[in-house]
C-alpha cells in the first residue's frame, strides 16, 4: 500500500507543472469570457437605453421650399 502511495505521489508531482498551466491557462480563459459577457450585457442595456430615449424624444421636420431653384432651371 506504501508503495502506490510513493508511485501516486511521484506521478502527481512529475505532472503538477502541466496540472497548474492547464489551471492557470482555464482561470484566464474564464475571466476573459466572463468580461466579454459583462461588457456584452452593459452594452446591450446601454443600447436599450439609449434607443427608448431616441423613440421618447419628439421628431422635427424642416420643410425647404424648392421654387426658387425650379423657377431658375426652368427659365434657362
Amino acid at each position: 500500500m506504501s508503495q502506490q502511495k510513493v508511485d501516486r505521489y511521484k506521478k502527481e508531482k512529475y505532472s503538477r507543472k502541466q496540472q497548474l498551466a492547464k489551471e492557470k491557462k482555464q482561470r484566464i480563459f474564464y475571466r476573459i469570457a466572463g468580461c466579454a459577457a459583462a461588457v456584452a450585457i452593459v452594452g446591450w442595456i446601454g443600447f436599450s437605453v439609449y434607443a427608448r430615449v431616441e423613440e421618447s424624444r419628439p421628431v422635427s421636420y424642416t420643410e425647404v421650399s424648392l421654387d426658387a431653384i425650379s423657377d431658375y432651371m426652368s427659365a434657362q
